[in-house]
């Protein structure tokens, strides 16, 4: 790659030293309350996107959610959590692009709300057709396009 820019798999194969666990403070309070919280790994949250079988979907949240109960803690940073699944579809399309079938299906991964990510790879229109292959009614509101039926508690 030119000048020495990591490409999207190399993205989501750097840990960082993560997963990381410590306390909810500061300003946090307000959002979060007390206890503790996880930033999670890349990887992790890409190894949860991967086991999304065709025709079912999965939110932000419940990948938080889950990430949450595995580390033991009150609530996942929905932050970088969003930015590793952003990495993951970028990093799934790299595969795509390199000729291979089993890549994470990132399209299945909806936003808090049920909410489709415009900033996956292809943006709306790639995920509306792929979404609406698996059987999925797709409702418009706005800008932004919903998967009927899907909601989560955020």
């Amino acid at each position: 790659m030119a000048k020495g820019r990591k490409s999207w798999r190399e993205k989501l194969a750097d840990d960082k030293g993560l997963p990381k666990i410590g306390r909810i403070e500061g300003k946090m309070t307000t959002r979060w309350g007390t206890g503790t919280m996880v930033v999670p790994a890349p990887r992790e949250v890409d190894a949860i996107m991967k086991r999304i079988r065709p025709g079912k979907l999965i939110t932000i949240g419940e990948i938080r959610a889950r990430l949450a109960k595995k580390h033991g803690v009150d609530v996942c940073c929905p932050i970088t959590t969003g930015i590793f699944s952003w990495i993951a579809a970028h990093a799934a399309e790299e595969d795509a692009a390199d000729g291979r079938k089993n890549i994470t299906p990132y399209w299945r991964t909806l936003k808090t709300g049920g909410e489709l990510n415009p900033k996956y790879p292809g943006g709306l229109e790639n995920l509306k057709r792929r979404l609406r292959a698996e059987g999925h009614k797709l409702i418009t509101r706005g800008n932004r396009v919903f998967v009927e039926g899907v909601a989560d508690s955020e």
